[in-house]
């Protein structure tokens, strides 16, 4: 308890001095349309708060990439379980997962512009972008699958399904746990950016864009505040989910 108390505190004179030095900084510029204060950011986003514009851009964030994150879980596990099973199928899929990996994200947000309906492409992008993260992990996890217990399930004519559910699942869960808590956050960050470029019209991204374009400085720093916190709950969240089916899978 002492020790959550004390990061706690540690996290907040953290924030305190970081935002101490954003006022500082606001206060030697004077310039609002350069950088605002944290005070005036902050009357900005209270303005926001009300409004249903700001909710409805916020939900249709949060629905389209939560939506490709969850198909690149599913999408990253089964890739892996065939990848790992038909070594000719991994041969041909891998260098193109390592090229998803390596390329920048504005270039598939630029390809995509071109192909698909721009409403789709953020949950396309954070889809894109998870799923080498997630076939990397639960491969591996597969691969570190005890070789042992393989054999003796062999040996006593053990059903698949109990393979599966006693032998395979517990060696993978870890695995794509951290894949699941890694990959949120690339799919937070790649789905804003494709918002930024391709601009629907409910999205965080359009409102982040909208204002830089009408140099509304201190309603940028509002949106980007708000992007940073919910990628903070997004990530706590999921985090918590997998502390809970850690202690399941120990029970």
């Amino acid at each position: 308890m002492q020790d959550k108390v004390k990061r706690a505190i540690r996290g907040v004179a953290v924030a305190v001095f970081w935002i101490g030095v954003w006022w500082l900084i606001a206060a030697l510029v004077r310039q609002e349309l350069l950088i605002p204060s944290p005070l005036v950011a902050l009357n900005t986003l209270l303005t926001l708060l009300p409004t249903s514009l700001f909710w409805q851009s916020v939900g249709m964030s949060l629905l389209r990439i939560v939506l490709g994150f969850l198909a690149a879980l599913i999408g990253g596990a089964a890739l892996a379980v065939v990848t790992s099973r038909f070594s000719l199928i991994r041969a041909l899929v891998a260098p193109l997962l390592h090229i998803i990996r390596a390329a920048p994200v504005a270039s598939f947000i630029i390809l995509t512009l071109v192909w698909i309906d721009y409403d789709v492409i953020p949950a396309f992008i954070a889809f894109l972008m998870v799923l080498p993260i997630v076939w990397v992990n639960v491969e591996e996890g597969i691969r570190r699958t005890d070789k042992g217990l393989l054999e003796m399930t062999k040996l006593y004519a053990v059903s698949p399904r109990r393979v599966l559910t006693r032998v395979y699942l517990p060696s993978i869960k870890p695995y794509f746990l951290t894949a699941a808590v890694n990959g949120l956050g690339f799919a937070w960050k790649s789905g804003v950016a494709a918002e930024i470029i391709c601009r629907p019209d409910l999205a965080i991204g359009n409102r982040l864009q909208l204002a830089k374009m009408t140099l509304e400085t201190p309603e940028v720093f509002a949106w980007t505040a708000v992007v940073i916190v919910l990628s903070i709950l997004l990530e706590k969240l999921l985090l918590c989910m997998t502390r809970k089916e850690g202690a399941h899978g120990k029970t």
